[in-house]
């Protein structure tokens, strides 16, 4: 398995702000995604379904290298 590292902004701001994420759904997303797109700023989009949140969309956001996580979020808009 690919080691994941993860941004202060993340560690600091994410996970305060939104207490109910895991760091594990997002290696998950990453590792599993339902679609992948770059985003400006050198940053990739991932989205995935989390079955423990009643099969919401979580869209993890990372660096380049695509294995430094910076945000997560559940995205209410995603459509395939």
């Amino acid at each position: 398995m690919a080691e994941y590292k993860y941004t202060e902004y993340f560690e600091k701001e994410v996970l305060r702000k939104r207490p109910y994420l895991k760091k594990e759904w997002c290696v998950s997303v990453i590792e599993r995604p339902i679609k992948v797109e770059p985003q400006e700023h050198n940053r990739f989009r991932f989205w995935g379904v989390i079955p423990e949140l009643e099969s919401r969309i979580l869209r993890v956001i990372t660096l380049s290298d695509k294995k430094t996580i910076h945000n997560a979020f559940l995205d209410r808009r995603f459509r395939p």
